[in-house]
């Protein structure tokens, strides 16, 4: 048994690892400044319930003794903790390192990689396993809707099958070596194209086999040289076809089809051509798990969603629907606008950035990307950049975000929550959908509840 420190606990990829040490018999102590600033009181109950210490994240528990400090990529290399850990001598260790361990020790070891959709890629998986009572540890970064936990989490054996969301935002990709790969897509998020382009083919090389997605042609160009590759498309250039029956636009339905000349129908309670995708892939995997197409067919069936992944909050009185949505880049931001317009006439979005440096590397595109996606009848409000602590640099603001897209627009902003009510209650009507968007914000959820209280 090891002492584990988790600095950034409460993070939506720290908190499922730290659980899973925890149940695998390690002493787990942790802090985040969320936690300090009263924030996640749900979550941190959960953990202490656990038997995870949680403590203040001011250093004083680095101490000689602990084994090595876990911490969070998005949290500074100058903290009190990193920095105690440091002159103490204790190894540190990113939570992405930790996470490709346990894929790499795991037999199979599952790795879902792409720019957008692991985290519903990933929680179709565990539904799908736990509806056929497979034993795995499953690791993602949001909860299955409704089950009120902040990861997609389960605990299996260790060194038994596992299946994580490999991430790229941080040059980490390259340390999985799975027995079975995913690429789902890869887009601009993160970093530019050229820079993706070296940690996917360094991952791919690492994997047994890989399954990808064809439709994309970054993805598809990159798994040409693999040995082992099984691939899934929209389009017939793939060994594994996707029919789209229905993209919406309360349910999605297609067709998958199998090269031993099977087919899986695909029925979704959630909408969009994406989402029918996500379903292509998870499927794969679980056919390579041994689980037989009718259990995967019959748990698609009655998959909950992922939170914050088109998570429909309600409906009110007049019709107007209230969906809150984790969409941050410009990929994920033309899928959850997609799929909503799909089921309204006329469509009202809110958009907060997730950080000051995203703000910065997604100005120019969103600014091209917003005129084009919406209608003009739809209405469009940018809310506050989030800001998470820190030293970062706080030269740009959504006002600025704002100003870019034309007058004609109508664009709004607003500076707080309060004025995001004011301005949707202004804004929304009879049979609208309001869709709030944004990433890493804590209190989103509970303003996309506020705004449909307010309709």
């Amino acid at each position: 048994m090891s002492r584990l420190f988790f600095s950034g606990l409460a993070g939506a990829g720290m908190n499922p690892l730290a659980q899973l040490m925890r149940a695998w018999g390690h002493e787990v102590v942790g802090s985040d400044r969320g936690f300090d600033q009263g924030s996640q009181p749900e979550l941190r109950a959960r953990l202490v319930a656990q038997g995870i210490t949680v403590v203040p994240q001011d250093g004083a528990a680095i101490v000689a003794g602990i084994d090595r400090v876990i911490y969070s990529t998005a949290v500074e290399g100058d903290t009190p903790e990193l920095s105690a850990a440091k002159r103490l001598g204790i190894p540190l260790q990113s939570r992405p390192q930790l996470l490709a361990d346990v894929v790499n020790q795991a037999r199979p070891g599952v790795a879902i990689a792409g720019t957008s959709g692991k985290s519903t890629v990933t929680g179709m998986i565990a539904w799908i396993l736990r509806r056929a009572e497979h034993t795995a540890t499953v690791l993602g970064g949001a909860a299955l809707a409704g089950e009120g936990v902040a990861g997609c989490f389960a605990v299996g054996e260790p060194g038994g099958a596992a299946v994580a969301e490999a991430c790229e935002s941080d040059g980490t990709l390259i340390g999985y070596r799975p027995t079975i790969g995913v690429i789902h897509n890869i887009t601009r998020d993160h970093a530019e194209i050229g820079d993706l382009r070296r940690q996917f083919a360094t991952f791919a090389s690492q994997c047994g086999l890989l399954l990808v997605n064809n439709g994309c042609a970054e993805a598809a160009a990159i798994a040409a040289g693999h040995a082992h590759v099984r691939s899934y498309a929209l389009h017939a250039q793939a060994d594994v076809t996707l029919e789209v029956v229905s993209p919406g636009p309360h349910r999605a339905r297609g067709v998958l089809n199998l090269p031993d000349g099977r087919e899986l129908a695909i029925d979704l309670p959630q909408p969009g051509t994406h989402n029918l995708e996500n379903a292509a892939a998870a499927a794969l995997v679980a056919l390579e798990c041994g689980i037989a197409l009718e259990v995967i067919a019959g748990a698609l069936a009655d998959f909950p969603g992922v939170a914050r992944r088109f998570q429909v909050v309600g409906i009110t009185d007049s019709g107007i629907r209230v969906v809150d949505d984790y969409a941050h880049n410009g990929d994920k931001i033309r899928a959850a606008v997609t799929a909503a317009q799909a089921g309204c006439d006329r469509l009202v979005a809110i958009f907060k950035p997730h950080g000051f440096g995203p703000a910065r590397f997604l100005r120019r595109e969103l600014a091209q990307l917003l005129p084009k996606l919406l209608r003009p009848h739809d209405r469009f409000c940018y809310a506050e950049i989030f800001y998470a602590g820190g030293t970062v640099a706080k030269d740009i603001s959504s006002r600025d975000l704002a100003a870019d897209l034309p007058a004609s627009m109508r664009c709004g902003y607003a500076q707080t929550s309060a004025e995001v009510l004011s301005w949707t209650a202004d804004a929304a009507g009879a049979g609208d959908t309001v869709l709030v968007m944004g990433a890493r914000d804590p209190d989103l959820p509970k303003l996309a509840r506020a705004i449909y209280e307010l309709l």
